[in-house]
């Protein structure tokens, strides 16, 4: 069966994100929402990659369509270490990702969540949050740059984050290093997922030594 390998890759903006805070007058609550630049085309980013506006536009239709237009496009407070959104880390919905230019504009709606209401303390005290993106591919080495190829999924078009400077070492080494395979619709650590393979092969083929082998290595990564 065919499996691809793609890497997890992680995009800071780096322009302000406006706060959005509007008082219900009848009940007093407050909304709050964030809004800028979620995402950038054409573009050689401070990570030295670039994602090409045909294959941005494409994924973020789909993210569109799938996520955002079905109230399902939640982000999450924080860097996560993986390709997926974990709910109970969501803080807040993406309620919106339209092009201007070679950018994305988006919006997302800060939730009533435990990590929702610390976005919203941090925006009540006039902390300076930004966004960053999150998804997965392979890329392409051209003119000194990493070019994001056609096989890109974006996972969450924002997650919100307290460091705008946080290093690139820490993003290369943590999300970067490591591989996650993409098969039949489920995401999995590549080594993980590999060692699951090769259980089930030797299981196949009645090979009880190296499926204790392989099962052995399995327990360590849990």
């Amino acid at each position: 069966m065919a499996t691809t390998h793609l890497k997890l890759i992680s995009e800071h903006i780096e322009h302000d994100t406006d706060y959005l805070i509007e008082e219900d007058e009848k009940t007093g609550k407050k909304n709050y929402k964030i809004k800028g630049i979620f995402m950038q085309a054409d573009i050689k980013n401070r990570n030295g990659r670039i994602y090409p506006m045909n294959i941005l536009e494409k994924e973020v239709k789909r993210y569109s369509k799938d996520y955002i237009d079905q109230k399902r496009a939640f982000g999450e407070l924080g860097h996560p270490d993986g390709p997926t959104v974990n709910l109970e880390r969501a803080s807040h919905m993406i309620t919106s990702l339209t092009p201007d230019g070679n950018n994305f504009i988006g919006e997302a709606k800060i939730l009533s969540t435990p990590m929702g209401m610390i976005v919203q303390s941090l925006m009540d005290e006039g902390a300076k949050l930004g966004v960053s993106s999150r998804g997965m591919g392979s890329l392409d080495q051209k003119n000194g740059a990493n070019v994001v190829r056609n096989d890109f999924y974006l996972a969450t078009a924002a997650d919100i984050v307290a460091d705008p400077s946080a290093p690139n070492a820490f993003v290369e080494g943590i999300f970067e290093g490591k591989e996650w395979i993409w098969n039949n619709g489920l995401i999995q650590e590549a080594d993980v997922a590999e060692i699951k393979e090769n259980i089930e092969e030797n299981v196949r083929q009645n090979n009880s030594k190296a499926h204790a082998l392989e099962f052995a290595k399995f327990l360590q990564k849990l």
